[in-house]
């Protein structure tokens, strides 16, 4: 892609991530030229004030888009397998919120804040950039620093996603099961496998290898290519919370040699993208209620095993919206401007 003062740029999908992605191309103040957004199907939307004319997409719609942006929704499920190779025909850079190319080896899987020489694979490869998955993007942040110190051994991340993780569809039942059950009513589950009203349930994606859910499996898989290694082992429990934005993560970390937890917490207060909140006497912890809206992964309750010196707690909480989608996809973009 050539060095330019302006990117015309494609956002495909208006669902929850398509209007973030809107949302952070104005916020970041990327150097947008033109901007096309793309949908199956034509029509206004406002977002936060501003109307955007959205385009039925088709494969000349990417002619002369530099960067497209492909949100990945439920309501844009297999857009980019049809168009992302359009695009990159057209001579655009692709980067795909979805989950279709992520584990191809020809794609680079990029969190900036921890492999961010990745994005060079692009050219190489098919011209197109994949975004992991929300769970897996807020956990490597907090990770990579550690490993980097410590070299780990073991990961154990039990998740508490919200409703907002499954699509509009799921928040609109998480709310309507709210109002249902407070007025005595019974309501049945759609959008998500289980009643997520006044509920939990350990049940994200479908049920696959070692009755592992494919929410876990990616946990697993996209940790070992994001990091460069599969000689962490990972284990990850993923679980639906009546929350409706921000995904929490309870981590447990095995290093390789003793962890000073002192450090551990200056060196994460260091690290651009992250914001240690860890003052328990005064219940100062990061809360899902408190990040919606944020870019940064915001880490807590940093604390050493006290039956093993190589062993660690962190508890993680991000905007699966934004960091764990929309924001991270954007950084990926400022990636390639910058390089």
């Amino acid at each position: 892609m050539r060095k330019k003062s302006k990117y015309n740029v494609a956002v495909v999908g208006v669902g929850a991530v398509g209007i973030e992605m809107l949302k952070v191309l104005r916020s970041r103040n990327f150097p947008v030229g033109t901007l096309k957004v793309l949908a199956r199907s034509e029509r206004d939307i406002t977002v936060d004030g501003q109307t955007y004319h959205v385009a039925a997409i088709t494969p000349e719609a990417f002619e002369g888009i530099d960067i497209a942006l492909f949100a990945g929704t439920e309501g844009e499920k297999g857009a980019a397998v049809t168009f992302a190779p359009e695009a990159v025909k057209r001579g655009a850079i692709v980067i795909d919120n979805g989950a279709d190319f992520r584990m191809d080896e020809d794609v680079p899987l990029v969190v900036p804040e921890v492999n961010p020489k990745d994005v060079k694979k692009a050219k190489k490869g098919r011209g197109i950039i994949a975004n992991p998955n929300c769970s897996t993007i807020q956990m490597v942040v907090a990770l990579a620093p550690v490993h980097r110190l410590y070299k780990i051994k073991r990961v154990i991340v039990s998740t508490y996603q919200a409703a907002s993780g499954a699509g509009s569809k799921a928040v609109a039942e998480l709310f309507e099961q709210t109002k249902a059950i407070l007025s005595g009513m019974e309501s049945k589950p759609e959008a998500m496998p289980q009643r997520i009203a006044f509920n939990v349930f350990p049940h994200i994606g479908g049920f696959a290898e070692c009755d592992y859910t494919s929410e876990e499996w990616k946990m697993i898989k996209e940790t070992h290519k994001i990091m460069h290694t599969d000689k962490i082992m990972v284990s990850a429990t993923t679980v639906r919370v009546p929350v409706r934005t921000g995904h929490s993560e309870s981590i447990y970390v095995e290093t390789k040699k003793p962890v000073d937890i002192e450090e551990v917490k200056k060196m994460l207060a260091s690290v651009p993208g992250i914001i240690v909140l860890d003052d328990t006497r005064s219940c100062v912890y990061p809360l899902p209620v408190d990040v919606e809206g944020k870019d940064e992964v915001f880490v807590g309750r940093i604390r050493k095993d006290p039956y093993n010196d190589k062993g660690m707690w962190m508890w993680v909480v991000a905007d699966n919206l934004r960091k764990g989608a929309a924001t991270n996809a954007v950084q990926i973009a400022e990636l390639l401007v910058k390089r």
